[in-house]
């Protein structure tokens, strides 16, 4: 089975996933203590390679070790899951006045990675009148997810270091997708750097992936506004009984079933996007594999491919497309104008709207 690709289209590329394995030799009983770390380890190394196989970049992370965080500012931090209530005392001692979590209750079930009481955490620092706990939801591993919900947690995230100045820790679970691209955005709709230095300051400081062009898109959804078209996928084949697609504007974790229609002889999914470059893969009767038929992405080291589509305005010369080709290039700017346009609609976002 061959498992989607993922290249940004933007400030990075990838040479695509890698796998590495960890072999653990066992001599003799095994202590409670002992399968317990074990246990831990190991749900480690599936996150890591979930997390490679989703993001496109080799990267790898420890629950087991405990929070681990990098300044990239002096005023603002890029971390990890807090995992207990000490954590709290952990960033006060630090001068952090807002944490900020990007996670959604999935990414703390055990059942699923590593289990984390988010209400306790919460609970401990309100006994404080001088750190506040936030959460934003943004779904793992999905580009387009991050993309619809950047104005929302930008807004919230703008309003609450305004209220708490001080140092914000801003963390996902292992702070290299999520967290990195919400403090990618905020630099550079709100602190003015330039999309490209900011991105560069972020990775000197933090190994991570963030998805530039959700970023990138989110940028243009604010000043151009959200434009849909409707979009037809399909695939032949009478042979086999399930077509689905993964990838497109659900993330790689999510399906959509595609639908048989006889008069036509081939499987469809009729959907609308909002204007951006997506990437997708069919799963047909349980295999990932790409429709040859259509637009396929340069295969990267391990020739891993996936299909993808461009949805663009059907008049390219309107100020919005153009406006949108511009945020979405290689090495985008905002003018002045822009900013302050970005910032009064941060400012003007009802809160709890997301």
């Amino acid at each position: 089975m061959t498992k989607p690709h993922l290249s940004d289209m933007g400030m990075m590329s990838s040479d695509g996933p890698k796998r590495s394995m960890v072999v653990k030799a066992i001599s003799g009983s095994t202590s409670s203590a002992e399968s317990g770390a074990n246990a831990k380890e190991e749900k480690s190394e599936t996150y890591s390679t979930n997390m490679t196989e989703a993001m496109g970049a080799v990267l790898t992370y420890r629950h087991e070790l405990g929070m681990n965080y990098n300044f990239i500012r002096p005023d603002l931090i890029v971390g990890s899951c807090l995992q207990t209530p000490e954590d709290v005392d952990k960033l006060r001692s630090i001068g952090v006045k807002t944490i900020f979590c990007l996670q959604q209750d999935p990414d703390l079930d055990a059942s699923r990675y590593f289990g984390v009481d988010i209400n306790a955490i919460q609970e401990y620092a309100k006994t404080y009148d001088d750190i506040q706990h936030l959460r934003a939801e943004i779904r793992d591993f999905d580009a387009f997810d991050l993309r619809k919900r950047l104005p929302a947690v930008l807004s919230k995230l703008f309003k609450a270091i305004n209220q708490n100045g001080g140092v914000t820790y801003v963390h996902c679970t292992a702070g290299m997708g999520r967290a990195p691209a919400v403090a990618l955005a905020y630099m550079f709709w709100v602190q003015g750097y330039e999309l490209s230095e900011a991105c560069k300051l972020l990775l000197s400081k933090r190994s991570c992936f963030p998805k530039v062009y959700a970023v990138k898109s989110a940028t243009a959804d604010i000043l151009t506004g959200l434009h849909k078209k409707l979009v037809t996928l399909t695939w032949k084949d009478l042979n086999c009984s399930t077509v689905e697609i993964s990838g497109l504007d659900v993330g790689w974790g999510q399906r959509i079933p595609l639908t048989f229609e006889k008069e036509q002889g081939q499987w469809i999914l009729r959907r609308e996007l909002p204007e951006g470059h997506y990437e997708y893969k069919y799963i047909v009767d349980g295999e990932w594999i790409c429709n040859e038929d259509g637009l396929v992405t340069s295969g990267n080291k391990d020739g891993h491919v996936n299909n993808y589509i461009q949805v663009l305005d059907d008049n390219t010369d309107s100020v919005s497309a153009v406006i949108r080709k511009r945020l979405t290039s290689d090495d985008p700017d905002l003018t002045k104008e822009e900013r302050l346009k970005i910032r009064q609609f941060l400012e003007a976002f009802p809160d709890g709207e997301q």
